[in-house]
């Protein structure tokens, strides 16, 4: 198979993928270098951080597959895939471990001042009492969009001591029971942001979703709360975000993993705050997790193979590897 990498992954999985295919790994190529290198691939990999738009994809007359090492697909153009019969995977399981743990470094570091702390000490100050902070034990922990990496953070919380509520965008009496048993009660966004000492972002970008987190929901949330993104950048509005800690006092402080403009040389709104908390996008990015990766991508292209190659030799044509 003619395989494009178009994001880094797992160097060992790239290894054993040159065994047996051709393998161009370009990571993070602009749109214009991508029309090139995917012309003639039959396999397309990448993660978050590229823009597979349909433009892109009507240059790969070959394209028969698309594997997304993660969970999200609001950087691919789900719908022309389909339309020109080409097989998706997403790999959403590795992640949540991940994700969720980032999740509460985060929380902990928002809540005890962690940043605050280190640059203090750092600066020869010893501020041993004057930087109190908060514990997450007996705290409500409310997870807007309590799905695959969602309900493992409430798991997580429910294991600290925390009291966990959650909402999903289709709520039901067998999602109830399910996130009751990971600890968490599944109630209305609206109580999930008016209750929570810390709000945690865990939805999918999409039309719907776009500044979901807004203005006026950020002056719906708890005093001395913390708000926690981690899902997509532009979810939360930054702007009204940087009004709510600025001109307001019901938020303490804030942690993005994720950001409405990202990549080098770009500048969040935040960036002076000192009760926020600015990371790049590495939610999932751990060792452990690419290794994870790495291993399905390498299964979902040998099981991939193995199917075609079957049919090839079913119409009598030589499967090509």
């Amino acid at each position: 198979m003619r395989i494009l990498v178009a994001s880094s992954i797992d160097s060992q999985a790239i290894e054993k993928m040159n065994l047996n295919h051709d393998v161009k790994c370009h990571f993070n190529a602009d749109p214009d270098e991508l029309k090139s290198l995917i012309a003639d691939r039959d396999v397309l990999i990448f993660r978050s951080g590229v823009d597979i738009n349909a433009d892109i994809l009507s240059r790969a007359k070959n394209l028969k597959l698309i594997i997304r090492a993660g969970c999200g697909l609001d950087n691919v153009d789900v719908d022309f895939a389909r339309k020109q019969g080409v097989e998706l995977h997403t790999i959403p399981q590795p992640a949540s471990f991940a994700v969720s743990e980032m999740t509460f470094a985060l929380m902990l570091g928002l809540a005890r001042r962690i940043l605050e702390a280190d640059a203090s000490r750092r600066a020869g100050r010893w501020q041993k009492t004057q930087l109190k902070g908060r514990l997450l034990y007996g705290k409500t922990l409310g997870i807007v969009g309590a799905g695959n990496i969602g309900s493992r953070v409430g798991q997580l919380g429910a294991a600290w001591g925390m009291n966990v509520l959650g909402c999903v965008e289709h709520p039901s009496g067998e999602r109830t029971k399910k996130l009751a048993e990971k600890g968490i009660e599944l109630c209305s966004f609206d109580r999930v942001v008016q209750e929570a000492d810390f709000l945690t972002i865990h939805v999918p970008k999409k039309k719907s979703t776009h500044h979901l987190i807004d203005a006026g929901v950020l002056g719906c949330m708890k005093n001395d709360s913390f708000l926690i993104n981690i899902a997509r950048g532009g979810i939360v509005d930054e702007k009204a975000l940087y009004n709510q800690l600025t001109e307001r006092e019901n938020l303490l402080g804030a942690a993005l993993d994720v950001h409405e403009v990202e990549g080098e040389g770009k500048l969040s709104p935040l960036k002076d705050l000192t009760n926020v908390i600015l990371t790049p996008h590495i939610g999932s990015t751990t060792v452990d997790t690419y290794k994870d990766m790495g291993g399905r991508i390498l299964k979902i292209l040998d099981a991939f193979v193995a199917e075609n190659s079957t049919e090839q030799l079913q119409h009598g044509m030589v499967a090509y590897a």
